[in-house]
């Protein structure tokens, strides 16, 4: 059935290792060294804590010198506070000797699509054009991508479609990228009725292909990503080794054991380039769907193949054994691959610490939190969040609700996620202290730009009604009115 996607890559693809360029002086990196983590947090603490009046004169210091690499990154960790992201934008859009560059406007726009705030969007959409820094490419992936997660694909069609009346021309790259986000969102036929109608227009090539053949294997339709790869190969376009990868990731995503092993084979049969993107999608597939055994025989025979383990493919076989193993087995193989002298990243922690807690190790989890300092890591928001689920889903509220301090205090900011973990569990023990601390959480997700839905407010109202704390539950009714949620008719 894919011996046409196969037949036309019968050679090994040979790649060359880049000669290191030549020493770059001191001097010229001056732009372009990252600022230290530490200057980054403590400007983002100042952000957080300080009112409008009082942080416009600390960033307009003299002594302090801005640069792009400087702003960029304190936006990015304020990135779960919009507002204050804004805020800090905004006060430095008017210093006197500093002028906001195109990635930092982007960033901006990013945040502001993420709160769903469109008319500060556009207004900086225009402001990257008044002062001929943009819109690229770029700013259109931004907001096609803020668009589609707010579930408005059309738009986001309509945004890629309008690009040149903001003087940037759409070419086949930035026509990938906007197919690329309606796949990843599950919105495949849009994508395909898009590639469709305009493929002739942008001369599409092997990338573009890939990405709907992608778009099919997410949601399990293997037989339509053949036949795209199929139809890619009739035109005359060559698969690579990308286009082998998303089909054999496809079928083991769908559950086809069968297909995903003879494809493989006949992979090796052909001579295909196997990389280390192949072995590791072989060990995930085979792990996730419990042949547990078949993916370690795979991980442990890619040496004998030429083919080195990554980080990724450690990460790939921890998550499984996990998963469908035993969380000991996935320790063994977490110390064995520090052993090695692999060092582990945000993902190895996150999928050992899940592990971890799901197998109600939570003081280990901790342990392991606490060891991410040796290799120069700090948990992030998605780490704390599995932590805080786990311990509510356990009944230990007052634990949970020490990480969330905890993590704030360390300017680690709470997403969408924690702050409904958190708002459910208060709901547990149906104690009135809770539930004002369950509305409490409530404003202060609002107050950092985030949407909760109908059914949050509906719940927290319903709470504090019934125990009695009609007071606050005005004010709950006031913040949904504002947050453009019709309310229901209560009688407070």
């Amino acid at each position: 059935m894919f011996a046409l996607l196969l037949q036309t890559s019968t050679k090994k693809i040979r790649y060359r290792v880049p000669k290191p360029s030549s020493p770059i002086s001191w001097r010229s990196l001056s732009t372009t060294i990252p600022p230290p983590p530490s200057q980054v947090a403590a400007m983002a603490d100042l952000v957080l804590k300080s009112n409008p009046e009082a942080l416009t004169k600390a960033l307009h210091d003299p002594a302090l010198e801005w640069n792009p690499q400087l702003v960029d990154k304190i936006l990015k960790q304020l990135w779960n506070d919009g507002p204050k992201a804004l805020e800090f934008f905004k006060i430095l859009d008017r210093h006197p000797n500093y002028a906001h560059s195109s990635s930092s406007l982007d960033h901006a726009i990013d945040i502001a699509g993420r709160m769903r705030d469109y008319k500060t969007l556009w207004t900086l959409v225009a402001r990257l054009r008044s002062r001929r820094l943009g819109p690229g490419p770029k700013t259109f992936a931004i907001i096609a991508e803020r668009y589609v997660a707010a579930g408005k694909p059309d738009r986001a069609v309509k945004v890629f479609l309008s690009m040149h009346e903001h003087g940037c021309p759409q070419d086949l790259n930035s026509f990938n990228t906007v197919l690329d986000v309606l796949c990843k969102s599950n919105r495949v036929e849009k994508a395909y009725n898009l590639f469709k109608a305009l493929r002739g227009r942008f001369k599409v090539d092997t990338v573009s292909y890939n990405i709907i053949a992608n778009g099919w294997c997410l949601i399990k339709r293997t037989p339509k990503a053949l036949e795209v790869l199929e139809e890619m190969v009739k035109r005359g376009l060559n698969p690579n080794l990308s286009s082998y990868n998303i089909m054999l990731k496809g079928y083991l995503r769908a559950g086809q054991i069968k297909e995903a092993w003879e494809f493989f084979l006949e992979m090796k049969k052909r001579k295909c380039e196997i990389d280390v993107v192949t072995y590791t999608t072989l060990v995930h597939g085979f792990g996730v769907l419990g042949e547990i055994k078949k993916a370690r025989k795979i991980f442990d025979g890619m040496v004998g193949e030429g083919v080195l383990p990554s980080v990724a493919t450690y990460n790939a076989l921890i998550q499984v054994l996990c998963k469908k193993d035993s969380v000991e087995n996935a320790v063994v193989v977490f110390e064995e691959m520090a052993k090695k002298g692999y060092v582990p990243n945000l993902i190895t922690y996150t999928v050992l610490i899940r592990g971890l807690c799901h197998a109600g190790e939570m003081e280990r989890a901790l342990e392991f939190m606490d060891r991410m300092k040796d290799d120069e890591l700090e948990p992030n928001v998605q780490i704390n969040n599995v932590v805080i689920r786990y311990f509510c889903d356990d009944g230990e509220i007052e634990k949970g609700l020490n990480v969330f301090e905890k993590m704030c205090s360390v300017n680690c900011l709470p997403n969408l996620d924690t702050y409904n973990v958190l708002i459910g569990a208060m709901f547990v023990r149906k104690k009135p202290d809770d539930l004002l601390v369950a509305g409490k959480l409530l404003i202060e997700m609002v107050g950092r730009g985030f949407s909760p839905r109908r059914f949050t407010f509906n719940r927290v109202l319903d709470g504090l009604l019934l125990t009695g704390n009609q007071g606050f539950a005005k004010e709950i009714l006031r913040l949904q009115s504002k947050c453009g949620h019709l309310p229901r008719r209560f009688r407070l």
